[in-house]
């Protein structure tokens, strides 16, 4: 075998994962179970089609033909003749040269192979750069007068940061060992190639210590010499451990690092060395998915020989040369498109996975006393643990009333102690759930346990196109907020985690929706970019400077004290935002019309200067009505209003306008529209919504003009506003005061280092969010953005709702403590409340299964009928290339098992909490809402029943249903309404594997709630398992009843919108 072939092998093993045995997670997992069949395949069936392809070109080998020629020379010259001059010696010799010589060819094209498919992977991960040349590459471009590019463009970014700086497990004897990285180099100007790459290290000062009981072992995560391998490190760390623990007592406790945990491969592997190989391989591969890594490869491959296997110059010079390069370039493109194939299959699986919506494994809700039924109170008083969290949150002990053994008129007294349904049963939940009449609509906030891509995604389909503002504060990728990135990689990978999440949050922003980001300098000029390349240039809306650092950050030349808020809309056309209010010390000093809270000043309303057209701003042209004889100024009503501008035509019914001018001038009304002098039409300053606000408080009035005509004014009383400016300086912007010091007031001792000021993320809501607004941050932090909300809620200033999404462990003990702490009071010290000035409030909060969960659920089947592979050679190819991960795979529970959907209600998963794996009962009701986007309305509690049989029924199997505790089926039902109005009825059910008994209970369910699939109840009604109900046809594509399996599938796996 060729040093060539081989060369050549090694990086189809590293490519294709198989070179990883040490790791058992994730996608290396059933990488490892597939080895050997993966090297038969590649040995046997593949590599050995290259000398079968030049095979064909019928030559004899060349060293053959070398051996005879020598041979011939030393016979001619024994027998005294000249072997140049002899006919045979010169014809064999011409056929020599002439040949092509198989067995370098060969070498050529595995060479080739190895040259272009090294050029993209490095460490678990294909860099999509596109070579053109030698140092030289190229970028997808269409004549844009800017274009933003960055390595990772076309891949998703998939690395979580949460086992980074800490990563726990526990020993057989539930001790407890954490990996901690105290230092962590950056790389000066993001270049690798010049100082090595960033490896693991034991930290040289101190690498080991016990803390609380706990082994905490400390690394380094620096810089290296080139080639010096993580394997080689790991070792040279386990041996140092070793000695230390054995050696040193404090430390011999935590010997159980050292038992065998063996593999296939290494029978001697200890749990510290899977462990430390989990850890320094997490955090070294994997940090991308590529979207579409077959079609970018098959391109590459395409340029590659083209460029730099196929010469020009060789088909003009020689024939021999010809066959020769044309041989060379049908073999490297045939295998070569085979093995883009496997990479394809393998990205593409990895791909499916990412992008499935993700199971609910949990949901919860924090509820205040006065929004539950009083029936409900002694069940309540009689809950340990949740009186438990009381003193712990809201210190309840220490008020008045309080007693070991609660009473019912302690929960009367305090309203707003937020219960949370995690500490009871379902029976408990169940009732509570089934007292709101409208679920949804009760529901003031969403909390939801996850990454935040995976959140959006499930997410998307209810609230597309719900939310009006959207502010985050995500890592800024400084030395105190750095992600996990690749070595050579990190704004890339920063960039590459922004672009994917900020595609999904504009299909969830309204199309007069704002979005609010937070950033300083590190990323600010990538960011902008970023932003202009997702929401659109003409969109910028603004880019706040805000003193958030008076005393100024330490660092090189310049101490930062500022922070950036970049502004976008999703259509300025249509972007509305809102004024900050006049204190009464502002009115008076800036008004100069009436006396304290009544002075005011008189402003047009018309919009003058620049964008003052009605075609800047269409939503913002209509007319107003005046009743001279009553002096009222109304507007016109919305389904008018809706009818003067075509959003699709883009266009003004002015035909429309002057039969409205025409009708209500009829009716004895002024009819005022924005205009100049000349007659041209402008626009108004404020939108529909604002202005029929506005007149609804009085502070928009008709007045006549110096010239006799009527105009509308603005009267900024007490409610006044005014315009924020793009630059924000103020002690209650101050990070420090408002956001460290104030969350430490509220929950002491907490990881956060620098959260946001309270009120400059109120200020940013102010701005981005009316009354009613449904707010989304998916970088909650801490939570300050959901305190905004309540905040501005409680002081009057409206009915916001939230929506906040946080993946890291805080979520239980900052993010989500926080919101309920504030909704039970408004002002905290020392972790305790100030007062218990509370509000009533209800939040919901889900966790949603991860990606990691996803990789460790698959499980590999083991009923693929291998004879039937082995007897098609073309067959079992193109199943190893293509299909083999997919069918391999299918009916693993992450994947979605219907068969399991038999019992609804026990669909498990393996998840790890507490750093144990559990099985824990997925929630494919909540679930199944998501997917379809169900606002809800009524959940019912599920009811068990035995089914009796009947002869009252139509037909021999006719049952009744009786309830019992005990019963053998399960029903329960949802119902609300779908993202276009119609309305569905939900039916989760349990079967018996008897489907004629099965659907004669569904009858009979049927029956007694009195539904019929045949009337107009419902538009929609989704039941599991196969069933004989009645069904109508509602349109071409789809029918009324529709099988919850189906639909689950389809929506779990769509890539809509990705």
């Amino acid at each position: 075998m060729s040093d060539k072939l081989n060369k050549f092998k090694e990086l189809l093993r590293t490519m294709f994962e198989m070179d990883k045995a040490d790791l058992d997670f994730g996608i290396y997992r059933i990488m490892n179970q597939k080895r050997d069949e993966i090297n038969k395949f590649l040995d046997e069936d593949l590599l050995p089609q290259v000398k079968d392809e030049l095979s064909k070109l019928g030559s004899k080998d060349v060293e053959d033909k070398k051996k005879e020629l020598e041979k011939l020379k030393i016979t001619l010259e024994d027998a005294g003749v000249i072997a140049e001059e002899t006919p045979k010696y010169q014809t064999l010799k011409n056929e020599i040269e002439s040949s092509i010589d198989i067995a370098s060819l060969e070498n050529e094209i595995f060479s080739s192979l190895t040259n272009f498919f090294s050029r993209y992977y490095k460490e678990g991960d294909f860099i999509s750069k596109r070579r053109y040349k030698e140092g030289v590459y190229a970028i997808p471009y269409e004549g844009e007068e800017v274009k933003l590019h960055w390595a990772n463009a076309d891949q998703y970014y998939v690395k979580s940061s949460e086992n980074f700086r800490d990563y726990t497990f526990k020993l057989d004897d539930s001790k407890i060992v954490h990996f901690k990285v105290v230092e962590a180099s950056t790389e000066k100007d993001n270049n690798k190639t010049q100082d090595g790459e960033r490896r693991f290290v034991l930290n040289e000062e101190k690498f080991i210590d016990i803390i609380n009981g706990e082994l905490v072992i400390y690394f380094n995560f620096v810089i290296r010499p080139k080639g010096e391998k993580r394997e080689k490190i790991n070792e040279q760390t386990m041996k140092k451990l070793l000695e230390s623990i054995t050696a040193n007592s404090p430390y011999k406790e935590f010997i159980g690092l050292f038992v065998n945990r063996p593999t296939e491969k290494n029978k001697k592997r200890t749990l510290l060395e899977k462990h430390l190989n989990d850890y320094t391989a997490k955090n070294t591969f994997d940090y991308f998915i590529h979207k579409d890594l077959g079609g970018f490869l098959r391109r590459e491959l395409d340029f590659y020989i083209k460029n730099e296997v196929m010469f020009i110059d060789d088909i003009e010079e020689d024939e021999q040369k010809v066959i020769k390069s044309i041989s060379k370039v049908k073999v490297i493109k045939k295998i070569g498109n085979k093995i883009i194939k496997f990479l394809e299959q393998l990205e593409n699986f990895e791909k499916k996975l990412w992008e499935k919506k993700k199971f609910v494994i949990e949901t919860n809700y924090c509820i205040t006393l006065d929004k539950i039924d009083e029936k409900l109170y002694p069940e309540i008083i009689n809950n340990k643990e949740q009186i438990k969290e009381w003193k712990e949150l809201f210190a309840i002990d220490e008020l008045d009333g309080y007693s070991e053994e609660l009473n019912i008129d302690f929960l009367k007294n305090n309203p707003y102690l937020v219960l949370d349904t995690k500490f009871f049963n379902i029976d408990f939940k169940e009732k509570l759930l089934c007292s709101f009449e409208n679920l949804d609509k009760e529901i003031d906030g969403l909390l939801v346990h996850s990454d935040n891509f995976h959140a959006l995604n499930l997410l998307k389909e209810k609230y597309e196109q719900q939310v009006k503002c959207v502010y985050i504060d995500p890592p800024y990728n400084t030395n105190a907020s750095k992600i996990a990135y690749k070595n050579g990689y990190e704004h890339s990978s920063w960039i590459s985690l922004m672009e994917s999440r900020l595609n999904l949050a504009k299909e969830f922003m309204a199309q007069n929706g704002i979005i609010q980001v937070a950033i300083d300098d590190y990323e600010f000029r990538y960011l902008n970019l970023l932003m202009e390349s997702v929401f659109g240039r003409n969109n910028m809306i603004s880019n706040i400077g805000i003193l958030t650092n008076p005393k100024g950050r330490d660092q090189e030349f310049i101490a930062q004290a500022h922070d950036y808020t970049i502004m976008y809309g999703k259509d300025k056309r249509y972007s509305e935002t809102y004024n900050f209010e006049l204190s009464e010390e502002d009115m008076k000093a800036k008004y100069s019309k009436g006396e304290g809270k009544e002075s005011y000043r008189e402003l047009p309303l018309k919009r003058t200067g620049s964008g003052k057209w009605r075609e800047d701003r269409p939503y913002m042209f209509f007319p107003f009505l005046y009743d001279e004889k009553k002096d009222v100024t109304s507007i016109i009503p919305k389904e008018e209003y809706d009818k003067i501008y075509d959003k699709y035509t883009d266009s003004f019914d002015d035909v429309f306008l002057m039969e409205l001018k025409n009708k209500y001038e009829m009716k004895g009304f002024i009819f005022i529209l924005p205009m100049d002098s000349n007659g041209s039409y402008l626009r108004w300053r404020w939108g529909y919504e604002s202005c029929r606000k506005g007149i609804e408080k009085g502070s928009l009035f008709t007045k006549k003009t110096i010239s006799g005509k009527y105009n509308i004014y603005e009267k900024n009383m007490g409610d006044a506003y005014y315009t924020p400016k793009s630059l924000w300086i103020g002690e209650k912007y101050d990070a420090s005061s408002k956001g460290t010091n104030l969350l430490n007031s509220i929950i002491p001792n907490n990881p956060f280092d620098y959260p946001k000021s309270l009120y400059t993320v109120e200020d940013n809501l102010i701005i981005g969010s009316n009354d009613d607004s449904l707010v989304l941050d998916f970088f909650a932090g801490s939570g300050t953005t959901g305190h905004a909300v309540i905040n501005l809620n409680r002081e009057g200033k409206g009915k916001r709702k939230y929506i906040l999404v946080e993946m890291g462990e805080y979520f239980n003990t900052v993010t989500k403590p926080r919101i309920q702490k504030v909704v039970y009071s408004k002002d905290w010290k020392n972790g305790k409340p100030v007062s218990r000035e509370g509000s009533s409030h209800i939040f919901k909060y889900i966790k949603l299964e991860s990606y990691e969960d996803t990789l460790n659920n698959l499980l590999v089947r083991n009923d693929i009928d291998r004879l039937l592979l082995e007897s098609n050679k073309d067959f079992k190819e193109d199943y190893m290339l293509s299909y083999m991960l997919d069918v391999e795979t299918k009916g693993s529970n992450s994947l979605l098992n219907v068969d399991k959907f038999n019992n609804p209600f026990r669909y498990t998963l393996n998840i790890e909490r507490n750093l144990e794996t559990k099985k824990v009962n997925v929630d494919l009701v909540e679930t199944f809402n998501y997917l379809i986007g169900l606002k809800v309305n009524r959940i019912e509690k599920t009811q068990k029943f035995n089914a009796i049989s009947s002869n009252k029924g139509e037909g021999t199997n006719s049952v009744k249903l009786e309830q019992s505790k005990e019963g053998d089926y399960l029903f329960k039902e949802v119902e609300g309404y779908l993202p276009s109005g119609e309305k569905a009825l939900i039916i989760w059910r349990t079967l018996t594997g008897d489907s004629v008994k099965d659907n004669a209970a569904l009858d009979a369910y049927f029956l007694k709630k009195r539904y019929s699939t045949l009337d107009m109840e419902f538009d929609y009604i989704y039941v599991n398992g196969d069933n004989n109900l009645p069904n109508l046809k509602v349109n071409e594509d789809k029918w009324k009843v529709i099988l919850i399996e189906d639909e689950f599938h389809k929506r779990m796996f769509e890539e809509k919108g990705l």
